[in-house]
């Protein structure tokens, strides 16, 4: 039983390791270097490598994105993937991954907090320029899209040198 409880909760290691896909997210290094580590995350490096967002998410940041794991990605509708990391699809991809990333650093307590002062909302504008939207179900921290569409964060408070990652089950859409 505790096996399963942790696949969706943090697996905190010495000093606050935490397991992600399998690997340990450590936070002595950047996004990147610790989402490349990650299984359940290829796809989500992949489309970052495909946008050239990498050398943006190794730099100094700070970062919160909330991201998408594999099965998250696999939701999408089929050939969505594949369509979205080709060239000449570059923009759109940039678009989509820019709504999953948020300037500075925001922990869960930080969201749980402006939750609470927005009256069980939160609002947050995205590096893309759009606008996420945070609340609660019951302890889960969920985010709401501009299409409507809702995430469940399964892992959250991920610290990296650069930021700190949220992982999420499903793609938020602008």
């Amino acid at each position: 039983m505790a096996l399963v409880a942790s696949a969706f909760t943090n697996q905190v290691l010495a000093q606050n390791t935490v397991i992600v896909g399998g690997a340990a997210m450590y936070p002595t290094k950047d996004i990147v270097d610790n989402a490349v580590n990650s299984k359940d995350h290829t796809t989500l490096v992949a489309a970052v490598k495909a946008a050239g967002l990498v050398e943006t998410l190794k730099s100094a940041g700070p970062f919160t994105v909330f991201a998408p794991t594999n099965a998250a990605f696999d939701k999408l509708p089929a050939g969505t993937v594949a369509t979205l990391v080709k060239p000449e699809n570059k923009a759109m991809l940039t678009s989509i991954l820019t709504y999953h990333v948020l300037a500075g650093k925001y922990s869960a307590a930080d969201i749980a907090q402006a939750i609470k002062k927005g009256k069980g909302t939160a609002e947050f504008k995205t590096v893309n320029g759009g606008r996420i939207w945070a609340m609660m179900q019951g302890e889960l921290l969920v985010l709401k899209d501009e299409k409507g569409g809702v995430s469940k964060v399964t892992i959250s408070d991920v610290f990296q040198k650069n930021g700190v990652i949220h992982v999420i089950d499903t793609v938020i859409m602008p």
